[in-house]
């Protein structure tokens, strides 16, 4: 090959590198440009995005389930950068130390959260009152109030009454502790103080005018359009214009495990989860080896003992529902002409209005719950005790003792003192028998006795037992 041919193929295998790197450098580019555009065009899809508000629902007191629920939708709220956290709200009040756990939260909340007492006719009392306040905006339908937020010390879920010192103790250590956020919320700390010094109440339009909260909204549409382009100041002092305009509401519900524990510390649900566990265990002890009674008792005992960690459950109330046991298994043994029956009665209705008493509860178990769960319980309780008193009563069905009073027939007549040898036939079968009086052949006898092989009979005369 000559020199020229060389060279002129050096240049043609240049040629080819030179265009394969403008390819490349070509194609690169594209792939950045696309990226880079779409990058840009989901930041305008995320710009566009419509505002995400989460939902969360107080509708019963202040327990350490809903607590839970509370504290579990502040931070899933957190989790997806929600715009708004919105808390309805309708409760009597609660626990303190759920109050506190819940108002803990919404103070570090990196979500602003706005509280909400709707619909018209609910309240946000007592604790209720505290976390209302928390918010970082406040606000009531028409036809709502708040307050009434004195704490109560209560013992066996009755409120009793305490020296003025630890009284003094308790009602600074609740006022402290509103001041310490209704001040920097820009809200009325000598106003809140007022519910709980002297448990005063407000409606909506004086919860309005004396600042404690922020707007009164006919709904919750009403409320995202008032708080729509609002400012508002955030516990940590910053501020934060919020933007709801066709925002998103996404309402998060108690998860299964929640629901099931809520329902459990229900005064109507615990109280008949107590008697059904009081009677499926007693079912088991005058039954034994029915096994299912048991293993449903003992799961609802533990439900109830479980809610009665929370529940204000009162002891006398417990010791009448004893007392009714009591009163039914004695009933079944003794003849009252009823008047056991009617005490136990009375006696677990008493019960049953007084083992969950307390201001928070309503009232406790309702009076068709007491009644619906008494009377069944009554009368199987009774009819049972009365079956384990007859089975006591009652011929062994197997062994000696079930020959003793059977009739048979003699095969063959026979005297006193004569040899035993088979001569009856009892139960299908025959036996030796001595008697001490002639039996003729034939004749109908009744076992009086058993001695080994031998049956002692008697002739079974006109008073015997016949087959039915």
């Amino acid at each position: 090959m000559s020199r020229g041919q060389k060279q002129h193929g050096e240049i043609a295998r240049e040629r080819m590198l030179s265009w394969r790197v403008a390819g490349l450098l070509a194609l690169a580019s594209l792939l950045i440009g696309g990226g880079v555009r779409g990058q840009a065009q989901g930041s305008s899809g995320n710009s566009n995005a419509r505002p995400h508000v989460v939902r969360l629902v107080i509708n019963d007191q202040i327990e350490p389930i809903l607590a839970e629920y509370i504290v579990g939708g502040i931070d899933q709220a957190a989790a997806s950068k929600a715009s708004l956290l919105l808390i309805t709200m309708d409760t009597p009040g609660g626990l303190s130390d759920s109050m506190t756990e819940i108002i803990q939260h919404i103070l570090r909340s990196p979500v602003p959260v706005a509280i909400y007492v709707e619909p018209s006719g609910a309240r946000g009392a007592s604790a209720g009152f505290f976390i209302l306040l928390s918010a970082d905006v406040a606000v009531m339908a028409p036809g709502t109030h708040t307050g009434a937020a004195s704490p109560l010390l209560e013992i066996g879920g009755y409120p009793v009454n305490i020296d003025e010192t630890l009284k003094k103790k308790i009602l600074n250590d609740a006022t402290a502790f509103l001041r310490s956020y209704t001040e920097t919320r820009g809200r009325n700390p000598a106003l809140a103080e007022t519910a709980v010094t002297e448990g005063k109440a407000f409606t909506e339009k004086e919860a309005l005018d004396g600042k404690l909260v922020d707007l009164i909204a006919s709904s919750e549409d009403d409320l995202l359009r008032q708080l729509d382009g609002r400012t508002i100041r955030r516990f940590d002092g910053s501020s934060l214009t919020l933007h709801l305009s066709g925002a998103e509401i996404e309402t998060l519900g108690m998860s299964a495990r929640q629901q099931f524990l809520s329902r459990i510390v229900q005064p109507d649900i615990f109280f008949v989860l107590l008697i059904v566990g009081v009677l499926g265990l007693y079912a088991e002890f005058t039954h034994p080896g029915m096994i299912a009674p048991g293993v449903v008792g003992g799961i609802c005992m533990l439900l109830a003992l479980y809610a009665m960690h929370i529940l204000p459950v009162n002891i006398t109330g417990l010791l009448l529902v004893l007392l009714a046991l009591t009163l039914f298994i004695l009933e079944a043994k003794f003849t009252s002409h009823g008047v056991l029956a009617a005490g136990g009665i009375f006696s677990m209705l008493l019960g049953a209005w007084m083992v969950i008493s307390s201001p928070l509860t309503a009232g406790g178990v309702s009076l068709s719950v007491s009644l619906a769960v008494t009377l069944p319980f009554a009368m199987i309780t009774v009819f049972l005790m009365r079956l384990v008193l007859k089975s006591r009563a009652w011929k062994q069905s197997t062994g000696r003792e079930q020959l003793i009073g059977s009739e048979g027939e003699a095969t063959q007549a026979f005297q006193p003192g004569d040899a035993p040898k088979e001569m009856v036939r009892v139960h299908g079968e025959l036996w030796r028998a001595a008697s001490t009086q002639p039996i003729a052949a034939g004749a109908r006898v009744r076992v009086v006795g058993v001695d080994g092989l031998t049956l002692t009979v008697e002739p079974a005369g006109s008073h015997s037992r016949t087959a039915a």
